[in-house]
């Protein structure tokens, strides 16, 4: 047991590999244990330990990077996995998604069967004919996530009440997956980006958005290019008041000094084409900057 925690410390997967002695009757094809007594059940019965195998999936260089960029463009990065919780701590560390300081906090990291307990699971309840989802306990919930950052050994039932928190919360709410029980936590999500390469049929279909490379920092580029329509938005509607503004102001002033517009009505057609086809060009094409995030 020791080893195996100390694999997981070093955000390796654990494989135990053992064997058993059986006995087999070629008349009569039945297994059974050396002393005739039949295998009730064969996991439950004894091994004999061969080896303990550590499997490292390796992080991708670019994702520690990717998580520093998202955070900074003020996204709350947290990591919900199946794996146990050494094994979690460890690849958070190496994401940058939490520091070694954190690692004695016990708030930071918790499984997620006792997130799902402290927090009472989940109510239903009809409102205005529309089915309705809560947290049970929320007040719980708004206290456990301002530190919560990474939850292990999760079911997909404690993905889902922690999506469902965050949203009854006011938040914004992304979601990640390539799993089958990822599905409803993607389905439930404000942006859903499956794994287009590994993901199963069920997620990719849950999915809003599906990542081509199942790079977490093809996430960044999403929140980048967003923020961009959104900046190019603002910079268009600035620029259409201005030329309004001056136009008007260049027509009225005018108007009222020389008793007659410096404006045409053919030439008020000129300003209005350029105003709205070239600076719609214009803007609309701008690639997104490092600054945005």
């Amino acid at each position: 047991m020791s080893q195996i925690r100390t694999y997981a410390k070093k955000a390796l997967r654990t494989i135990a590999i053992g064997y058993k002695d059986l006995s087999h009757d070629a008349a009569n094809p039945k297994f059974e244990l050396p002393d005739g007594e039949p295998i009730k059940d064969m996991e439950k019965e004894g091994f004999t330990l061969l080896a303990i195998l550590g499997i490292e999936d390796t992080v991708r260089s670019e994702v520690p990077q990717a998580v520093k960029d998202v955070q900074a463009a003020g996204v709350t990065v947290r990591m919900v996995t199946g794996d146990n919780v050494d094994t979690a701590k460890a690849i958070a560390v190496q994401c940058n998604i939490i520091k070694e300081t954190d690692l004695t906090n016990p708030n930071v990291c918790m499984e997620g069967p006792e997130f799902y307990e402290k927090c009472g699971g989940l109510k239903t309840f009809r409102k205005n004919g529309k089915k309705k989802e809560e947290v049970r306990d929320f007040s719980k919930f708004c206290e456990i996530q301002k530190e919560l950052v990474v939850m292990a050994r999760c079911r997909p039932e404690d993905k889902y009440l922690m999506v469902t928190g965050l949203k009854q919360m006011g938040a914004t709410v992304a979601v990640t997956g390539d799993g089958t029980n990822d599905a409803p936590a993607l389905k439930k999500a404000d942006v859903g980006f499956g794994m287009n390469k590994v993901g199963t049929d069920v997620c990719k279909e849950a999915a809003d958005i599906l990542l081509m490379e199942d790079d977490f920092s093809s996430i960044v580029k999403a929140a980048k290019w967003g923020r961009n329509i959104y900046d190019n938005i603002q910079r268009f509607l600035r620029f259409q008041l201005t030329v309004n503004f001056v136009a008007l102001t260049v027509t009225f002033v005018g108007s009222c000094i020389m008793k007659q517009s410096p404006l045409n009505a053919i030439q008020l057609l000129w300003v209005n084409l350029i105003m709205d086809s070239l600076a719609a060009l214009a803007l609309a094409t701008e690639n997104p900057r490092d600054e945005l995030l």
